[in-house]
């Protein structure tokens, strides 16, 4: 039987830190903020999945007040979630998702976010759906003050 689940992350954008959407690091003068490395796509990607199979969020799974987790790339995050499916004896089917991002420009670095993401979840970049859009210079996202990303996983267990 096929599940569905959804995700959504945001991140502030600060000075100092580098900017990684995807498993992509992307020239810009800010970075996300956060725990990890703070790849809001990758972190929707994996609340889908997880979402998915029924299961609680990723800060249930990584939480930001593991000092084990500061600093890491997401591609852990979504490597357990494969991980988790797997255990299931579940399939991947699909993950589509939406960065809104005002700057910078996402959509030269699409094909390598795919391939990124593709490789943490074990799966055919195929099944991997990644778009961008911007916020039409409104809200926080169109000041430029953070990112966000919502993405869907459909899994089969």
């Amino acid at each position: 039987m096929v599940h569905v689940g959804i995700g959504y992350d945001v991140h502030q954008l600060v000075a100092g830190r580098k900017l990684v959407l995807g498993g992509v690091e992307i020239p810009h003068s800010k970075g996300l903020d956060g725990h990890s490395d703070a790849d809001a796509l990758m972190h929707a990607i994996c609340d889908a999945v997880l979402g998915a199979l029924g299961e609680e969020d990723i800060g249930h799974f990584f939480p930001n007040t593991d000092l084990r987790w500061k600093g890491v790339p997401s591609k852990i995050f979504l490597e357990e979630a494969a991980r988790i499916v797997a255990l299931r004896n579940g399939k991947i089917i699909n993950v589509d998702a939406t960065v809104i991002a005002q700057e910078p420009k996402i959509y030269p670095h699409i094909a390598e976010m795919k391939r990124c993401i593709a490789a943490a979840l074990d799966v055919s970049e195929k099944q991997i759906g990644v778009k961008a859009t911007t916020n039409e210079l409104m809200g926080f996202i169109g000041r430029e003050e953070g990112i966000a990303a919502m993405a869907v996983a459909s899994v089969d267990f």
